[in-house]
């Protein structure tokens, strides 16, 4: 039998709206009383029904989570973090995977939708804004996670892009290689900024980028990154002259391009030196530690838990915030000259 509310109610002599205040850690109830509400709804395993009371209350605790994908560390550490940080204020995600297809991601917010969610977070992979416009014509807050688009007032949070690629170089640059080459990311925002920081720390010091040191990863998902990794330094250990080192979009693409370059025979850092994008927990462990920008997953994960918190307890709704975090070189043995 499904125990109601009501039926909790009327076993111990009180109002229904004393139960629900209960449950809800009022400070209006007294101890005693809460006591024994508590112990009932132990007793019969007594669980709300979520649906029913977002029909009255207009919430339904839940924010929903799209992203590329869900095997990249960096996502799947920003969803443990923004999880676990919803779970404080008692909201609680349901996470989906676009695996990369604009076609797919709308689909996934379509169904999202359906599910009268509170809050929408979104690293799209969409071309522009226009399909993510209509979670904001359905009444539901949107944050742009990691990736934001160009002209676009949206709430976002995510990390200083172009910081990332300057810093990588900079670091290459400060180790004394000269012919620094670059396996860039899909041309989103991201993608297209950290190219820029790359480019313009080269440029700062005088130093010529030959058309053929930019290669292209492609478009894919992530969870092809160590191949499209090998083909991207494939192509550049045939230049001449050959790069002396490489910055990576991110982890997975540089993983690949350091098993390519010791397929090839080739020593890292002595022939070729490595940077990365994300710094994935197993960055220390690899056969040569990989060299890698931080991004503060975690952070980002935990700030756009705080957007949403005020997103939600706040009316009038504010103004579209952008929130941008600053990456942080973690330097390892794939770049680092003895």
């Amino acid at each position: 039998m499904v125990v109601r509310l009501k039926d909790i109610a009327e076993e111990l002599g009180v109002s229904i709206v004393t139960v629900s205040k209960a449950l809800g850690d009022r400070p209006d109830v007294a101890k005693e009383t809460r006591a024994r509400i508590l112990e009932r709804v132990k007793h019969y395993n007594y669980r709300p029904n979520l649906a029913a009371r977002s029909l009255v209350t207009g919430r339904s605790s839940l924010v929903g989570l799209v992203v590329p994908d869900l095997i990249h560390p960096f996502f799947s550490e920003i969803a443990k973090s923004l999880a676990a940080s919803l779970r404080k204020k008692n909201y609680f995600l349901l996470v989906s995977s676009s695996e990369s297809d604009p076609s797919l991601e709308q689909d996934e917010i379509e169904h999202m939708l359906a599910h009268r969610l509170d809050c929408f977070v979104v690293a799209s992979c969409q071309k522009n804004f226009d399909g993510l416009k209509k979670i904001g014509e359905a009444g539901v807050p949107l944050i742009l996670l990691d990736r934001s688009f160009e002209d676009c007032t949206a709430n976002f949070v995510g990390v200083n892009d172009y910081a990332i690629g300057k810093l990588a170089t900079e670091h290459l640059i400060a180790q004394g290689y000269k012919r620094i080459a670059h396996i860039r990311g899909p041309h989103t925002n991201g993608g297209n900024r950290r190219a820029e920081g790359y480019l313009d720390a080269l440029k700062k010091q005088g130093l010529k980028v030959p058309g053929s040191y930019v290669v292209e990863s492609g478009e894919a998902a992530d969870s092809d990154g160590e191949t499209r990794g090998k083909k991207a330094m494939s192509a550049m250990l045939a230049l001449k002259p050959r790069p002396d080192a490489v910055f990576c979009f991110n982890d997975t693409i540089a993983v690949g391009a350091m098993v390519q370059a010791f397929d090839a025979g080739l020593k890292i850092p002595k022939d070729i030196a490595i940077v990365g994008s994300g710094n994935f927990h197993y960055s220390s462990k690899l056969r040569v530690p990989l060299s890698s920008v931080d991004q503060h997953a975690g952070g980002i994960g935990e700030r756009a838990a705080r957007m949403i918190s005020t997103l939600l307890e706040k009316t009038p709704p504010t103004r579209p915030r952008s929130i941008v975090l600053e990456p942080s070189l973690v330097a390892r043995e794939s770049s680092m000259r003895k």
